[in-house]
């Protein structure tokens, strides 16, 4: 380690702390939230820059709203760099924190109202009396509005700021949050929790290797713990969606991914025991299904797939490979979810108009796998073309060279930054023996990050603890949804009210309910409005019973 980063470490740790010390001494009575000053809250290294009192509202109690900054500074690349956060405390407080992790390549606040996930978006830990934080992870995604398309990555210049994006942030912000608390309350939280989707489910991921005992429990949607591995698979999803016809944006109709689904069910839908469109026995299915079997003949193009098109969805779902013809990243699980409208929003688009009518994830991911994975970063252009030009240019075979290399002022690679110290080999010991609970979901028809990663991740945490991860780790598979809600799927759940009840009195979630969201219209037409199902912990699957409702959660059972 050189001493550039010794001596950072050494601060860090000091400043944490010299912040949980002064938590033990703070304040012991409640402030008032038109007080708060930075004076009054006391905080080592943080600047408060307002504070408000909410009134509340029919979804959210009465709150003190307090935006803040801490590590000020600025970068190598000559920009100003901070952590702008929120922390909401609610009047009724409950005693127990929750830290929001947000997604995509952060650089805003979201509200601190800490999102419960799922596809119910009523339902916030706010609301139900947490403390709350949300932060921008260390840097702003409109610094530099001059770089178009390109600006909300350009903080990946500083390397500095890679490390407060990919684990710094929570670092810091973590004992900084339980102070807050101490000294607005004057009480320390009894439970903390962690709970993000996408990018916040890998935020959370690498909280429980980094920070051990400092959480209680996290519960995290599709996480992108392998986020550079999978932005490499964006490149080469975007080379082969090319080759259909020179436009990523219509190599896919809904009727093609209609097509494909429909094979899919054809093949896989009674394995469960019941035809439902709905594919519950998802390892099974990736043994029966083959999609040459449902390939045009020559000379035909009705009710059959496209014999390129097939070819193309065959190399994107068997993953990257570099020259060798090693994995880079992931395969994928065929799945019904390939009709949802979310997994052609984030890979193709077709129709949905959106920054120049490109798929979101060939704009959002091409500026972050050039300018904070490549490293040292690449340089791209402003525009929507610009961004796929890069794409397109993509060495794909070379990419798990670029972003595990490290280069000059760059000392760490993007794997290093961005994932678990432990990700090959998880084991999360501290977190384990301090008694931390996690629950992953994750749906089967992610066009993100692969189930299948989240899968092998979790197999080799149970073979580490033989056979009793579950203990502490529970990963419910979703079939059918995208990615982290949507898609033809059930996808309202309450899956945190079981982590806390499982952190809180020891009682070991199994099956959950799960019906179909507010405002998800993606349904097939033989689904009941009102369908629900049951949500098995990995590796056990929804089985029907054979006489029950069939659209009823009570006539399936977890086997």
């Amino acid at each position: 380690m050189s001493s550039f980063a010794s001596q950072r470490r050494f601060a860090l740790a000091t400043l944490s702390a010299a912040i949980l010390t002064a938590a033990s001494q703070g304040a012991s009575a409640q402030l008032v939230c038109n007080e708060v000053t930075t004076e009054t809250l006391n905080v080592i290294g943080v600047r408060v820059t307002s504070a408000q009192p909410v009134a509340a509202t029919d979804a959210l109690p009465a709150y003190c709203s307090i935006d803040a900054v801490t590590a000020e500074r600025v970068g190598l690349d000559g920009k100003d760099y901070a952590v702008r956060f929120q922390m909401n405390l609610p009047d009724d407080w409950n005693g127990d924190f929750v830290h929001q992790f947000n997604g995509g390549l952060d650089g805003s606040v979201s509200a601190a109202t800490g999102p419960l996930l799922g596809g119910n978006r009523e339902r916030t830990a706010l609301g139900l009396g947490y403390a709350v934080l949300s932060s921008d992870a260390g840097h702003s995604g409109n610094a530099n509005p001059q770089a178009g398309l390109a600006g909300a990555a350009q903080f990946g210049f500083d390397p500095e700021a890679r490390s407060y994006y990919g684990y710094k942030t929570v670092e810091v912000l973590t004992p900084i949050a339980k102070q807050m608390i101490h000294n607005f309350y004057g009480n320390d939280p009894h439970y903390s929790y962690g709970v993000g989707c996408s990018n916040g489910g890998r935020h959370g991921m690498v909280a429980a290797s980094r920070l051990g005992d400092a959480y209680d429990g996290f519960l995290l949607g599709a996480p992108g713990f392998n986020l550079p591995k999978a932005a490499v698979q964006l490149a080469m999803d975007v080379q082969l969606l090319d080759s259909i016809n020179g436009d990523v944006r219509t190599s896919l109709t809904q009727e093609d991914r209609l097509l494909v689904a429909s094979a899919v069910l054809h093949a896989c839908d009674s394995l469960d025991g019941l035809e439902d469109s709905l594919v519950s026995d998802t390892a099974a299915c990736q043994a029966t299904f083959n999609i040459d079997n449902y390939v045009c003949p020559v000379g035909e193009t009705e009710n059959c797939v496209d014999p390129q098109k097939a070819e193309v969805l065959k190399g994107i779902y068997a993953g990257p490979k570099d020259r060798k013809g090693g994995s880079l990243y992931s395969d994928w699980s065929w799945d019904a979810g390939i009709a949802g409208s979310n997994w052609s929003f984030w890979r193709v688009n077709s129709g949905v108009p959106f920054w120049d009518n490109y798929p979101l994830i060939g704009i959002m991911g091409a500026s972050g796998l050039a300018q904070v994975f490549e490293t040292p970063p690449a340089s791209v252009g402003p525009t929507g073309d610009d961004l796929v030009d890069y794409l397109l240019d993509f060495d794909v075979e070379n990419g798990g060279r670029l972003i595990n290399a490290r280069h000059g002022k760059f000392h760490e690679s993007a794997m290093a930054f961005m994932t678990p110290p432990d990700v090959d080999n998880p084991k999360m010991k501290k977190f384990q023996r301090g008694g931390g609970k996690m629950i992953i979901f994750h749906g089967v028809s992610d066009p993100i990050f692969s189930y299948n990663d989240t899968v092998s991740w979790y197999n080799r945490l149970d073979e580490n603890y033989k056979g009793e991860a579950n203990h502490f780790v529970k990963l419910y598979p979703v079939p059918g949804m995208n990615h982290c809600s949507g898609g033809p799927a059930t996808d309202d759940f309450d899956l945190f009210t079981r982590l806390v009840d499982w952190v809180e009195s020891g009682d070991e979630p199994q099956a959950v309910t799960a019906s179909i969201a507010e405002g998800n219209g993606e349904r097939f037409s033989d689904w009941s409005p009102v369908r629900t199902r049951k949500l098995c912990p990995y590796p056990q699957v929804a089985v029907y019973d054979g006489s029950g409702d069939p659209e009823s959660a009570e006539s399936f059972t977890c086997q």
